[in-house]
């Protein structure tokens, strides 16, 4: 027998590359977010178009030279398209449409005996369906029972001309003027947890005690200059007309007397009082812009004391209102240190449709559930 002609095995594939597919597969193989498994199947096509044997790249990669002989194979003959896995069915559902049209209704329209809303326990107990399909299934339509949100509609007879009002001199302030949004957050407590604190370590979270002892209250005063981010800050330990009147003062001798100043704040009783209204009679440069009632989230400063609250006071333990009064002004001064303006984007004829398209939906679902109860009972 001619030794030449003696069989060595079965012939490799041709495998030659152009040079996308080589710049494809080094990209494939050296990208860090890659799957492991197309990565390797890239070094393994790479190392076949040096001329190598299946039984050498194998030995290079670790796997079996038969998994090298089969993707050697498919990329000969489907290129880089057969280096991705192939679909798969899987198992049929289950879990039909019916299924989870029922478990939907469900939810939206009853409630479980004795209880305000539906768990996944008590629906799976219900519908006969484990609660890790009824979790998949709340999740896919945005289903949370067990959470509710608040929401007030503003009755004031002048919605829409305070919202166009506040919205458009945050968006094109007047020349020659400040724009001042002012409030006050009453009530603060100065609170002191009956143990001391004990420091985060790692590992560990930062420990307090779930009770306190009340050491008193106070006032906090803000006016948060929209086009810088500053805040004018000033304490009382009341909340009166005469307080604001004081702090009024305070901006008067701030602002510089050229320009005029812009005031957006709420409808609380304080602010339109004779005190005031007399006080800014005398000073025409004020002009007040007031929000519509029950829409504080109009006034920029409500993001100032939601920051005081997140970073100083919730988790802050004081033993005296002096000590509670030091940390807020030490919270302003770091903030006007280094101030960055709320951006307001919103115009006022959006926020009105926003509105409108809200209150719809209120009045829609309220009409739905009169309907929907009347026919149960």
């Amino acid at each position: 027998m001619d030794v030449s002609k003696k069989r060595t095995g079965r012939p490799k594939a041709v495998l030659v590359l152009d040079e996308n597919e080589r710049e494809t597969l080094v990209r494939w193989n050296r990208r860090s977010k890659t799957a492991q498994r197309l990565a390797l199947r890239s070094r393994i096509i790479l190392l076949c178009a040096e001329g190598l044997d299946n039984k050498a790249v194998a030995a290079r990669v670790g796997v079996r030279s038969q998994t090298v002989g089969k993707w050697r194979a498919r990329f000969v003959e489907v290129r880089l398209a057969g280096l991705e896995d192939e679909y798969r069915a899987g198992a049929p559902r289950t879990v039909t449409d019916d299924i989870v049209e029922s478990v939907v209704t469900k939810t939206l329209e009853s409630k479980p005996k004795g209880a305000t809303h539906w768990s996944t326990r008590s629906m799976a107990k219900s519908s006969g369906l484990s609660h890790g399909t009824v979790a998949r299934i709340w999740k896919t339509f945005g289903l949370q029972p067990h959470r509710v949100d608040t929401f007030k509609l503003s009755p004031d007879p002048l919605l829409v001309e305070k919202v166009r009002d506040v919205a458009g001199i945050y968006l094109d302030a007047p020349e020659h003027a400040v724009v001042l949004c002012v409030d006050e957050k009453s009530q603060i407590q100065a609170l002191n947890r009956t143990q001391p604190l004990l420091p985060m370590r790692v590992g560990y979270p930062e420990l307090q005690t779930h009770d306190y002892v009340r050491h008193g209250i106070t006032t906090l005063f803000a006016a948060l200059d929209v086009k810088t981010g500053k805040v004018i800050g000033e304490i009382h330990r009341r909340h009166r007309a005469v307080d604001f009147r004081k702090f009024l003062d305070t901006i008067d001798g701030v602002v510089p007397q050229d320009l005029d100043v812009h005031l957006v704040m709420d409808n609380y009783g304080t602010h339109k009082s004779a005190l005031i209204k007399a006080w800014l009679k005398k000073r025409p440069r004020f002009v007040i812009h007031f929000t519509p009632t029950y829409a504080s989230w109009l006034n920029l400063v409500e993001r100032v004391f939601s920051d005081l609250t997140q970073q100083q006071l919730r988790r802050g333990s004081h033993t005296s209102v002096a000590s509670l009064e030091k940390a807020i002004l030490e919270f302003l001064d770091a903030r006007n240190e280094d101030p960055k303006p709320f951006r307001w984007t919103k115009t006022g004829e959006e926020i009105l449709e926003s509105i409108s398209r809200f209150a719809g939906g209120v009045l829609k679902l309220h009409r739905y559930r009169a309907r929907t109860s009347k026919t149960g009972d």
